[in-house]
């Protein structure tokens, strides 16, 4: 499930590099695309995948929920690092998670002037059914890929994570690096 835990900002339009057809690219210019824009792309195809309907929720509450159910109890301002988000964007979308009793926020009890956000039980439950419909996406995204290759691309995109989003305590499992609200 790479796609349901790592959602690069697939919002982002790199210009010139779309209108390439990945087979021919290299004979197009004098190099093929870096990664980052062929994950950029990805992402794209998952996005354009990933009905509401079938998730049950909106991409974008799907990837919050991901990374708070990673990092449950993290500080709200953790979200908008790892999101690569203004604060107050983190804000709207929690507040969206929030109606709908996913996630809770209260004042963390070491420093009263953050909020920690958690997860609730009915968040987990809608969580568990949105990844599973996601399932599909990411089947149908990555049919090139044998299963030795997804596990492989998953170990790497889960390492590269690592290294840039927000630590926590030690706990980590491969989500986010931004989403776009």
């Amino acid at each position: 499930m790479i796609f349901r835990k790592y959602v690069i900002a697939a919002i982002v339009t790199i210009g010139a590099s779309m209108m390439y057809k990945l087979p021919g690219m290299a004979d197009q210019r004098d190099s093929a695309p870096h990664s980052t824009v062929l994950l950029s792309r990805l992402a794209k195809q998952v996005y354009r995948r990933s009905d509401e309907q079938q998730l049950g929720m909106h991409l974008r509450h799907l990837v919050g929920l991901s990374y708070v159910s990673d990092h449950d109890g993290c500080p709200q301002q953790d979200l908008a690092d790892a999101f690569c988000m203004d604060a107050n964007n983190v804000v709207l979308l929690l507040n969206e998670l929030e109606q709908v009793d996913y996630v809770t926020r209260l004042r963390d009890p070491s420093d009263r002037r953050r909020h920690v956000v958690q997860i609730t039980p009915t968040g987990r439950a809608a969580l568990r059914e949105a990844e599973r419909a996601q399932a599909a996406v990411e089947e149908e995204v990555l049919a090139a890929l044998d299963p030795e290759e997804r596990a492989t691309l998953r170990d790497l995109l889960a390492r590269a994570l690592r290294s840039v989003e927000p630590a926590d305590d030690g706990a980590y499992s491969a989500t986010i690096a931004s989403i776009s609200t």
